[in-house]
């Protein structure tokens, strides 16, 4: 009986929209299935997954690298607890699921289930993690590159107004989830979306290039229950190039310049 599921099927069984974005995009999340890859097209998570099971991605700045917004602390419990989490979640569903590919194992629909809600649960929260580290850095905020900026212009109508939908939808996510900026390729445009707990609920080609966690283990130790005025101090450590990058990566494989 084979005792794993590969890394392709975690995102065509899991995350379709990213599955069929990476087919069709090639954006630095949907390369997941060649983790090889050496250059920045690899993306974030070339590191998130090694010698055959998943794995935590080391943070690509120190734990207090950004404060003031975000507090060393918050980072510490962030990374090394709640995503290390997610992994193991991911790796020991993966390892359950394996059961299901043998017909002589007996039919369990409810069990199936469960395992399948863990699994996008936990692939979920790996993949967004892996991005929002990556989407973050020191000495970083300020204003997107011209390309970037003319793209959020073009479907916002100017980047304050994007800031100002994305805090919004972050703001209104009840309980824990995200928002994100993703591309959908089909129409080469941008998409601000929200996201409960770590389920994709993305359109179907989207590819995520900018995730704002907002669960309370993001920000409680600095800003209490007060989520606006952590999304506000976010502004000041997002990862601009970083996203860009992304952008031209899912462009260019649409059109086979990548």
């Amino acid at each position: 009986m084979n005792d794993s599921i590969s890394r392709r099927d975690v995102l065509t069984r899991t995350l379709p929209g990213l599955a069929l974005a990476g087919a069709m995009a090639g954006t630095p999340l949907a390369v997941m299935a060649d983790a090889t890859a050496e250059t920045h097209a690899a993306g974030p998570l070339a590191t998130a997954f090694k010698d055959g099971a998943y794995v935590l991605p080391p943070l690509p700045y120190a734990y207090e690298a950004l404060e003031p917004w975000i507090d060393a602390q918050t980072m510490h419990l962030h990374h090394d607890k709640h995503h290390q989490g997610y992994v193991n979640g991911l790796n020991n569903t993966l390892k359950a699921l394996a059961a299901f590919n043998d017909p002589a194992t007996p039919e369990n629909a409810a069990l199936l289930a469960g395992l399948e809600e863990d699994l996008s649960f936990n692939a979920g929260g790996h993949l967004l993690h892996t991005l929002f580290w990556r989407t973050m850095a020191p000495n970083a905020g300020g204003e997107p590159p011209q390309l970037l900026a003319d793209a959020l212009a073009r479907e916002f109508g100017s980047v304050a107004s994007f800031r100002t939908r994305l805090a919004r939808v972050a703001a209104g996510v009840k309980g824990s989830g995200w928002a994100v900026l993703a591309h959908e390729p089909m129409a080469d445009r941008l998409l601000v979306m929200q996201v409960k707990q770590h389920d994709m609920q993305l359109a179907a080609t989207a590819v995520p290039l900018l995730a704002l966690d907002v669960w309370e283990h993001a920000y409680y130790l600095k800003y209490q229950n007060v989520r606006t005025d952590y999304v506000k101090a976010w502004w000041n450590v997002v990862n601009w190039p970083e996203v860009e990058a992304s952008l031209v990566a899912s462009r260019g494989r649409k059109t086979g310049q990548a």
